[in-house]
């Protein structure tokens, strides 16, 4: 295992089999009840640019990709892979009168629950790459239809009711 330091945080990288036990032993116990659809949400981004397979199990690219990794804190089952934050949830993000909605694919162990680590495009969409960190910046989970539309919904999904 490695890790990179990028912006002032750390990311740990590693293969496709090490990767998935190391996210179920640092998932267990530390979910959240429920994601909470459309609550906007005070807080920072960082980006981050790796590849392999994401916390949702399948193939990312987070230097070319529009995508985002959410805390460890919002995974409600031991197996990330199959997890309801995986299954059609998106965070849309609003900062300085920019806003983009990019789809939960992975996980970002290092962060607290109102940190989010977005792809390097979709950072860049945002902020100038420069810029590290951004602070001051709201975003919420929505949910995502099969088209890949924001679908607006009120309640909170509960993690069993996703499917």
């Amino acid at each position: 295992m490695r890790a990179i330091a990028i912006g002032k945080k750390l990311r740990i990288l590693a293969g496709a089999p090490l990767a998935a036990a190391a996210l179920i032993a640092l998932t267990a116990g530390t979910a959240s009840a429920a994601i909470p659809i459309n609550k906007p949400m005070s807080g920072k981004a960082t980006y981050y640019t790796d590849a392999g397979f994401g916390a949702c199990g399948t193939q990312i690219n987070a230097s070319t990709q529009l995508l985002v990794a959410v805390s460890h804190t919002w995974w409600t089952t031991a197996n990330p892979n199959n997890d309801p934050v995986c299954k059609g949830i998106s965070v849309k993000v609003s900062y300085q009168g920019k806003t983009i909605t990019v789809p939960v694919k992975d996980q970002c162990p290092s962060c607290d629950a109102t940190h989010i680590d977005l792809s390097q495009p979709a950072f860049a969409r945002l902020a100038p790459l420069g810029k590290g960190v951004i602070t001051g910046l709201t975003w919420q989970f929505v949910k995502t239809g099969l088209n890949g539309k924001t679908v607006e919904l009120s309640e909170p999904i509960a993690g069993s009711t996703l499917g």
